[in-house]
């Protein structure tokens, strides 16, 4: 029976990651990008063995080792990707990375267009992250905004449910005709008659 287990309680803890927030979402979304150009170039192979495999209709497959990845991002094209990842806050990963995974799936990209894709993907996020920002800013401010009260609503309005700018059909035949004796609904007063 080995005492190593027994001894291990005097290890260290394991210590939680030093990187920062921003490091790691850089990273998360370069190996995504590398994961996804792999798989794009892999089922590019697939494609291309099975059109070589119908048009000679032997199958060597068994003899042919999976190729080695022969599309690599340019050292200058790796550093903007990597400088629009920097701009990606957290909360904002996870949806570009499944927003990603979304459009290769529709699409089914070569090897070449993956980064294309990836850059549209991330300028979306940006762009949103944008208008959320303004969006929230303009609540904020609307919410800040200093509101009247009612009292002083009152004193620069006055209400007249009666009294109407827009002239009726009614008013103009009214205008028209002669006043009426009396109001109708007032009762009549009349003077009594002298015999």
């Amino acid at each position: 029976m080995s005492l190593i287990p027994w001894l291990r309680w005097n290890e260290a803890p394991p210590r939680l990651s030093t990187r920062s927030p921003a490091d790691m979402v850089l990273e998360t979304l370069m190996m995504e990008l590398a994961g996804q150009m792999r798989e794009a170039e892999r089922q590019q192979w697939e494609r291309s063995h099975t059109v070589r495999k119908v048009c000679t209709g032997v199958d060597y497959s068994w003899l042919a080792s999976t190729p080695r990845p022969t599309y690599d991002l340019s050292p200058g094209e790796r550093l903007q990707l990597e400088d629009v990842c920097a701009k990606i806050p957290p909360s904002y990963c996870g949806p570009a990375i499944l927003r990603f995974r979304q459009l290769l799936a529709e699409q089914e990209p070569e090897v070449q267009e993956v980064a294309q894709l990836f850059r549209s993907v991330l300028q979306e996020v940006l762009e949103r992250m944008k208008q959320e920002e303004e969006a929230h800013k303009l609540t904020r401010q609307w919410s800040l905004r200093p509101r009247g009260s009612l009292a002083s609503f009152k004193t620069r309005a006055r209400i007249s449910p009666f009294a109407s700018d827009i002239r009726t059909i009614s008013e103009d035949v009214e205008r028209v005709a002669p006043p009426p004796p009396r109001t109708w609904s007032m009762p009549e007063f009349r003077a009594p008659k002298a015999n």
